[in-house]
């Protein structure tokens, strides 16, 4: 295996350790909850690829790494209206099922938030929603 497969791999396993995890808008860590982005720093971070410090939305996380065709572990997809306006991202874990924080928005604050909206870390099938395009781009 070449090094950037197994640091794909072990970003998919340290994410998957925060599957159940509640959504919570602007969240960052496993603690208070994760919304798109800070689980995808979060999970970056841990494996080296962003640095300690520092805080990206979707879009920006879509700007810093190397556009892809096709989805396969480790990369990262992206949903939106356009490439300027992404709203949504995800970890590939294969090339069909993205892993990622999802269910809430802006309104989803607590756990008791999280409970309502049903938002929070979990496997979902790659798939283009209407009206929404998909990106995919390569951290690793």
């Amino acid at each position: 295996m070449d090094r950037a497969t197994t640091d794909a791999e072990l970003a998919v396993k340290y994410a998957m350790a925060f599957v159940g995890t509640q959504y919570r808008w602007g969240g960052d860590d496993p603690m208070a909850g994760f919304d798109c982005s800070g689980f995808v720093i979060e999970v970056l971070k841990g494996v080296g690829y962003l640095p300690y410090n520092g805080d990206w939305r979707a879009f920006e996380l879509f700007e810093m790494f190397r556009e892809v065709d096709n989805p396969t572990i480790g990369v990262l997809v992206f949903w939106g209206i356009g490439k300027d306006q992404i709203g949504h991202v995800e970890l590939c874990i294969s090339d069909k099922i993205a892993i990622g924080a999802g269910g809430g928005d802006r309104k989803v604050m607590t756990t008791q938030d999280a409970i309502k909206y049903n938002a929070y870390v979990r496997l979902r099938p790659i798939k283009r929603p209407e009206k929404r395009l998909m990106y995919f781009a390569d951290p690793f």
